[in-house]
């Protein structure tokens, strides 16, 4: 069972930049994925990275201004966000999914996440 946790949360000013940072342990090859979660929201896809590291997807508000990226060796999954608004405020969840990263844009793919950290950016 995979278990993931993320750190780097925090409350910063429309246009600065945060990096999230998502520790996993476990047996597992598996894609990575944050997603988020703003008060009354769905769970929203942000962005995807394949096991390898060599191929990512992002969602359209996103592209542009975050960048994931994966360090095996340190067991961290990294999403940088840069150019911050107002809208990017929620919790980001970062996960895990058996499937193929081109498939995990959905919550519902997900088998397992972690605790989320809180992302506000004022205006």
């Amino acid at each position: 069972q995979v278990q993931l946790r993320e750190s780097g949360g925090g409350l910063v000013q429309a246009g600065s930049s945060l990096r999230l940072s998502c520790a996993f342990s476990g047996r597992t090859t598996s894609p990575t994925a944050w997603f988020r979660q703003a008060p009354g929201k769905e769970h929203e896809f942000v962005a995807v990275v394949s096991w390898g590291g060599g191929t990512t997807y992002y969602a359209d508000s996103v592209k542009g201004r975050f960048t994931i990226s994966r360090d095996n060796t340190k067991n961290t999954v990294l999403l940088q966000m840069n150019n911050l608004k107002p809208e990017d405020t929620a919790v980001y969840y970062c996960a895990s999914s058996r499937g193929q990263a081109s498939e995990f844009t959905t919550w519902a793919r997900a088998n397992a996440w972690g605790q989320g950290t809180q992302v506000t950016v004022s205006s």
